[in-house]
């Protein structure tokens, strides 16, 4: 009879299922598989392109939210599109970052005619300055485009994005590492940061700074999915400055559309208009910024550190995350 006695004897002994899968109690995530990685990235540009596919389908019951989803659907996958972007080649990554804002852009002007009214609506205006905004409103009306051109728009907007996605499965190889994403992900908190610097003196740079936030939470979103409380804790701390962020951006476009739609108007009452919106402004873009200190106080590189740490954090087991701690003092 055979027996297991000796040296060798643990070479014939089954593997416990543990062993097999991992510890217990891990969560198995895509962050810690390139491949699995790389199909959860594309399933997330691929929901993107379909929100923007059924925005396109529901504006007849409503073209200003149909306009919002879409442009909504559309800066998330820019934002997928920044953690992959290193993985791509220059040219690939050009074309299709420059489709999808040109597919954004083509809604920005029906998406102004949307919330310039409920803006002007919410200020602190005199009686003279309501009246020019009353004007200002009614020039606009007279510009809108009809539903059937909204529909258009929002259709090509989606074909366009559907033919990024596609583009983006082509171009991208088997797998996806991890430090591909974060260093996507630096890239756009740094451009981030630098733009929430440059819109003290600056209104279009404060735009930015809102975009490239908008994305970075996106894109924290996604990591937070996959990892942890850690990872969520850190999307939370900067989505709460980004939407911050949406009064300031409203009146930058709102100063604009003034400018566009003031025809027939004198020029004095349009520079009082403009004059009293840009005192309010200036007030919530200081404040914002303030606002938002602490959470771009880090460096890039920085930042890329304490978001892999906290989400190497977020997949260690309880048992060896405790053993860690417990060595460490």
């Amino acid at each position: 009879m055979a027996t297991t006695d000796g040296p060798d004897a643990t070479k014939h002994l089954p593997v416990p299922e543990h062993d097999k899968l991992g510890p217990l109690g891990a969560r198995p995530s895509a962050l810690e598989d390139p491949a699995d990685l790389r199909t959860k990235l594309l399933g997330e540009f691929g929901k993107a392109v379909q929100s923007a596919v059924e925005a396109a389908t529901s504006a007849e019951h409503g073209s200003a939210v149909a306009v919002h989803n879409s442009r909504k659907a559309l800066r998330r996958a820019r934002a997928v599109l920044a953690m992959v972007a290193r993985a791509l080649p220059k040219s690939e990554r050009s074309a299709v970052r420059t489709a999808l804002q040109e597919a954004r852009r083509s809604l920005s002007t029906i998406r102004d005619h949307s919330v310039a009214p409920e803006t002007l609506g919410q200020l602190v205006l005199s009686d003279d300055d309501r009246d020019t905004a009353k004007r200002v409103v009614d020039n606009a009306a007279e510009a809108i485009p009809a539903i059937s051109e909204i529909k258009q728009l929002l259709g090509e907007a989606a074909a366009r994005a559907a033919a990024q996605g596609e583009a983006l499965e082509a171009a991208l190889s088997s797998e996806i590492s991890w430090d591909t994403v974060t260093d996507g992900i630096r890239d756009v908190y740094g451009d981030a940061r630098k733009a929430r610097r440059s819109s003290k003196s600056s209104k279009p740079w404060f735009h930015t700074w809102r975009r490239r936030s908008k994305e970075l939470v996106y894109q924290l979103e996604f990591v937070a999915k996959h990892a942890g409380p850690r990872g969520a804790a850190i999307q939370a701390e900067l989505a709460g400055v980004t939407d911050a962020l949406g009064p300031a951006v409203d009146l930058v476009m709102l100063r604009e559309f003034v400018e566009t739609h003031g025809q027939g108007i004198a020029s004095s009452a349009i520079g009082q208009l403009r004059d009293t919106i840009d005192s309010q402004l200036e007030e919530l873009m200081k404040e914002a910024r303030k606002a938002a200190r602490d959470a771009f106080s880090l460096k890039p590189k920085k930042f890329q550190r304490r978001l892999v740490k906290a989400v190497k954090r977020d997949l260690t087991p309880a048992d060896d995350d405790d053993r860690a701690n417990g060595d460490a003092t």
